[in-house]
């Protein structure tokens, strides 16, 4: 009779489970998403702390990142058809003649170079899509390292996620509304070297003239509402779904901006044109 009882006493052993901790139970749950896709898309506009908290659940990233590829992609053919290649040419030349090594071509060479420049610029455009694409994969890929540098939780989802929806509620506004003045306003009246990358500003060196201070007009230029914007969902994504603290948070965002505005800088102390 013992050993039956023992028998019986072993198998019981063998099939209970204990049941799961409370932990484990929030765990599970958290790992469902509460919205769907769609609605992270406006969410993120009016509730971005609750939206990223969902997107900590299950990170998803594919279709904000289309749109604004769509977006990005549009205005700059629609600007350069608006332009036309005569208007591109005469600002190529413009940029040539500022260069010092450009001066000792000849005619001939600097009128190859051009048509050169245009060609290829022709044939960008239509890598635009990837070159964004590589830009956001890219970005993802510094918040994810820089979290794990700062002691945040999470993967390689969770830090491009944090990428393209802090950049989403901006770089949408932001080209919609490039793309209503675009229609608005006369060509002669856009200048084609400062304004391909945008025709409104939402910071104060609208009041400068980008060609004889140019370095000035970027470092003014960072005071932009849609960059602010971006950074302050920056910070609130990389919170939420890296699980770091504020500051730490905030110190990603800003180092960011200033490695950003450095490279800006340069770039425009070498071009002649803000930034």
């Amino acid at each position: 009779m013992n050993q039956e009882n023992s028998d019986f006493t072993d198998q019981n052993t063998n099939e209970w489970q204990a049941p799961p901790l409370p932990e484990q139970l929030v765990q599970t749950e958290d790992q469902t998403p509460r919205m769907s896709e769609a609605a992270t898309l406006g969410n993120i506009f009016f509730s971005p702390s609750e939206t990223f908290e969902d997107l900590r659940r299950k990170p998803r990233f594919v279709l904000a990142l289309l749109l604004m590829l769509a977006a990005l992609t549009a205005y700059q053919f629609l600007f350069m058809q608006k332009m036309g290649e005569d208007r591109m040419r005469s600002s190529i030349a413009e940029q040539m003649d500022k260069s010092s090594w450009m001066q000792s071509m000849t005619p001939e060479q600097k009128q190859q170079a051009i048509e050169s420049s245009v060609n290829t610029s022709a044939y960008t455009r239509y890598l635009l899509p990837l070159m964004f694409l590589i830009v956001f994969a890219i970005g993802g890929l510094i918040y994810w390292l820089a979290g794990k540098v700062m002691g945040g939780e999470g993967n390689y989802r969770h830090g491009i996620s944090a990428w393209v929806y802090s950049s989403f509620p901006p770089t949408i506004v932001a080209t919609l509304a490039n793309i209503l003045i675009l229609f608005l306003k006369s060509a002669d009246d856009i200048d084609m070297a400062t304004s391909q990358s945008g025709l409104i500003h939402g910071n104060p060196s609208f009041f400068l003239d980008g060609k004889t201070m140019p370095v000035l007009a970027t470092l003014i230029g960072t005071l932009d509402l849609f960059q602010i914007w971006g950074w302050v969902l920056a910070a609130i994504g990389l919170q939420k779904l890296l699980k770091l603290s504020k500051a730490f948070a905030w110190s990603i965002v800003l180092i960011l901006a200033l490695a950003s505005l450095a490279f800006r800088i340069i770039g425009a102390f070498f071009s002649g044109n803000p930034m």
